[in-house]
């Protein structure tokens, strides 16, 4: 253990991230998988960004959150998989104590604000169903921005509480860390110091994210579906649902996967089965996002068509 000695305490100067499994057959094949899923997010969430940016077709409020939240997801991936993939080919994985520090803000800061774009989103879907007549003043290019600004602040601040408890804590014993990452909960238990204001601080920061996230997004819907069942046409009402489809489906796996981590008690599921919902939340998410939207949205679909036909025939 790197450590420097104060007084009669040993201080922690760096951390050993334990990963996935010591199985050296299982890292091979976990190392395989997880840097394939994580090109596939880099390349998916990179295209979205850029296709969003040069079509013209696409330049709609929907479109500039769904950028955001490529970035977002391209941003939270990054933090967690390159380290983790490190971690599959070394036999001891060290962080210092500034890089662990600097993981878990990024963590904190990337996940915080793809909340707050997935609330955006479901307020502009609201908007564009229930008041359409309104939608082009109540959503314009000024509302849009400010939006995506308090979704990166938001993030930022739930980012800066994590990290002044990080720095609170005294780590002066073991420095295993077990987990692929530097989770603020396992740090929590390697600390020797009080950890009760700590501990308290984060959790109501991510917590209140999540209930007024989560608040935003079922008030929306719930006046999405009353709009769309009092629509007479049926294809008026097929042409709202599909609207919805994509964001439904990403917002159902993020807040899923985060209820199963941070809501269900403790007791309920092990370190291990933690690490694996962790990976999917952190890892596989990310890359399934830009697929979702892509595969169940015409107008990406076009638009992508277009531009590779103008890269042809350029």
């Amino acid at each position: 253990m790197d450590s420097l000695v104060d007084g009669n305490h040993t201080t922690v100067t760096e951390f050993i991230l334990l990963g996935l499994t010591q199985d050296p057959v299982l890292r091979v094949i976990l190392f395989i998988i997880i840097l394939g899923i994580y090109l596939v997010t880099v390349s998916g969430n990179l295209c979205t960004i850029l296709l969003i940016r040069v079509s013209t077709q696409l330049h709609h409020p929907m479109y500039f959150f769904l950028s955001h939240l490529a970035f977002a997801d391209l941003g939270y991936s990054s933090s967690v998989t390159p380290n983790m993939l490190i971690n599959f080919l070394v036999e001891k994985n060290a962080i210092s104590y500034l890089g662990c520090a600097i993981q878990l803000g990024s963590v904190v800061f990337f996940g915080s604000s793809e909340c707050f774009l997935l609330a955006a989103m479901a307020y502009d879907r609201f908007m564009a169903i229930c008041n359409p007549l309104l939608y082009s003043t109540k959503m314009s290019t000024p509302v849009c921005v400010l939006l995506v600004l308090v979704a990166y602040i938001g993030g930022f601040l739930n980012a800066c509480s994590f990290n002044l408890c990080f720095y609170c804590l005294f780590f002066c014993g073991p420095n295993g860390i077990n987990h692929f990452f530097c989770d603020f909960a396992p740090l929590v238990e390697l600390s020797c110091n009080d950890i009760s204001v700590s501990a308290i601080v984060p959790s109501f920061t991510a917590g209140s994210i999540i209930v007024v996230t989560v608040i935003v997004i079922a008030v929306s819907y719930i006046y999405i579906l009353i709009t769309i069942l009092k629509m007479r046409s049926m294809e008026g009402r097929h042409k709202a649902f599909s609207t919805c489809t994509s964001h439904l489906t990403a917002v159902t796996l993020v807040y899923g996967t985060i209820t199963f981590i941070y809501v269900m008690p403790k007791s309920s599921y092990s370190t291990d089965q933690n690490k694996v919902i962790s990976v999917f939340y952190m890892v596989v998410i990310p890359m399934l996002n830009p697929l979702i939207y892509s595969l169940r949205n015409n107008e990406i679909k076009g638009a992508l068509k277009r531009e590779l036909g103008r890269k042809v025939f350029s």
